[in-house]
């Protein structure tokens, strides 16, 4: 995913996550916030309680590309995706099924 796609600074983080507009599932948290950039934008967070650090950047390589499959990054949206806990018991088609739903939930609102 091209950097322009990204979320990287604590602060656009924060910003995200103070609108206060999430969604929430078994294995993500996802907060959403209108953008004033002309693409959408993702940040991905990842716990250190999921593992250490080789297993929470292979997470965070797996929810970047479920999300480049499943969000329009050509939409006015910044998401900001918590990887939880649950993420761990399901196995990778389970967690995309589970990002789509919460993702369509979030273009119905």
């Amino acid at each position: 995913m091209k950097v322009k796609y990204r979320i990287k600074s604590n602060q656009d983080f924060q910003k995200v996550i103070r609108d206060n507009k999430k969604n929430i599932c078994g294995s993500f948290i996802i907060y959403h916030s209108n953008s004033s950039k002309p693409n959408a934008r993702i940040g991905i967070s990842t716990s250190k309680k999921l593992g250490n650090a080789v297993i929470r950047n292979r997470i965070r390589r797996q929810v970047r590309v479920m999300a480049r499959s499943v969000i329009d990054l050509n939409g006015k949206l910044d998401y900001v995706i918590i990887v939880r806990k649950g993420y761990l018991n399901n196995n990778y088609q389970d967690n995309l099924e589970e990002l789509k739903k919460t993702i369509s939930k979030i273009k119905e609102d």
